[in-house]
């Protein structure tokens, strides 16, 4: 393989670095390619787990002796620090690498541009800004919890061609296929976090569990992460002995964020059942939500995925909480003025004058439609 230009050889990383979503958390997704000076691939990786060996790392073992001249494309900033890692600048400066092509500067204030002026001042040529815009919003996620302490909040919700989520008696198994509830398990396997609301908890009795199915299609078997299961209940009463949230509690944890007016013997109940309380503090609908999002970061949680009802996305909405979408659209009608929207709240006083979603993509899964995008701020 050969590559034409450097945005071309970028390209390749980014595509890498994506496959380590869900697994390095809470570090950022980076790929790294090494070439000769005439753009022919040496090696690449990507930094696949947390703890695990960085990008930069995995593509210079690959390529051991024939790093020595070659240009290093890599999405990130080289780290320059002593973490779980040892410093990735110092291989690449013990590899002998040329030439180092950077998509956007690290912005953790323990690295910010002292990895690049440590190649610069070793002699290497770097440059910076390749694919700016594609390496930073690969990293938004990690930036986030770096610099603003809260997770990146993913919701997620499935509705029909005319925009229902149920019908007006509150049907709504199912509106999307197959293929598009097992998307949403792997999604699920990818965040630390899932969050819902008190009325889904009533009305829905979910698991919130990831349950992918095997090979056979005979059984679920879990896969990737098992994230933390978060319910937002001011008073602390929806979630009862006997709920799918409890008899699964040896799949997976539940956290209740309660508000100020929760009686502490709901508490105390909820402990008893196996359940962690976290007490946000009032908020618009009996819960804090920049509270329970900070908690959230200070258990350094990169990902949560938002399931819950109109309520409760349009709080978030409205809060300008909400960071990215993926949307299932399904070929199906339901009609009637009192069937459920996907989005409540107040909303927006006129419609926006540019679009929601930046960098949107769609694809079809089954008969349905996903699309997906950061929500532009």
């Amino acid at each position: 393989m050969r590559f034409g230009s450097d945005e071309e050889a970028m390209r390749h990383a980014l595509a890498l670095a994506r496959r380590g979503f869900g697994r390095v958390e809470p570090n950022p997704q980076v790929g790294a390619v090494l070439t000769t000076a005439d753009g022919r691939l040496i090696a690449d990786g990507y930094h696949q787990e947390c703890g695990g060996p960085h990008a930069e790392v995995h593509a210079l073992r690959a390529a051991a002796e024939q790093a020595c001249g070659a240009t290093l494309y890599v999405t990130l900033e080289p780290c320059c620090h002593h973490g779980r890692t040892p410093p990735c600048s110092d291989a690449v400066l013990a590899a002998g690498v040329r030439r180092v092509v950077v998509g956007c500067v690290d912005p953790a204030p323990h690295v910010a541009g002292r990895g690049l002026q440590q190649l610069r001042d070793a002699g290497l040529q770097v440059d910076v800004g390749v694919c700016r815009g594609e390496a930073e919003a690969l990293i938004a996620p990690f930036v986030r919890l770096q610099l603003r302490q809260r997770p990146w909040v993913h919701a997620k919700w499935a509705m029909t061609l005319d925009g229902r989520i149920a019908a007006r008696t509150g049907h709504s198994q199912w509106i999307s296929g197959t293929e598009s509830r097992a998307y949403v398990h792997q999604l699920r396997s990818c965040m630390e976090a899932i969050v819902t609301g008190a009325g889904t908890v009533r009305t829905d009795n979910p698991r919130l569990t990831v349950r992918m199915p095997t090979t056979d299609g005979s059984a679920f078997c879990s896969g990737g992460r098992t994230p933390l299961r978060v319910v937002l209940d001011a008073r602390g009463t929806a979630v009862q002995r006997g709920s799918a949230l409890i008899t699964t509690l040896p799949e997976a944890p539940v956290l209740v964020c309660v508000g100020s007016a929760c009686a502490q013997s709901e508490c105390d109940r909820l402990a008893e059942l196996g359940v962690e309380v976290f007490r946000a503090g009032e908020g618009l609908n009996g819960v804090d939500l920049q509270s329970v999002l900070a908690e959230l970061g200070r258990r350094g949680m990169t990902h949560v995925l938002l399931e819950s009802g109109p309520r409760l996305l349009g709080s978030f909405f409205d809060a300008g909480l909400l960071d990215e979408l993926h949307v299932f659209v399904a070929p199906k009608l339901v009609g009637g003025a009192a069937a459920l929207s996907p989005v409540g709240g107040r909303g927006l006083d006129e419609i926006p004058g540019a679009a929601v979603l930046d960098r949107l993509t769609w694809r079809q899964l089954g008969d349905d439609l996903l699309l997906e995008g950061p929500v532009r701020r």
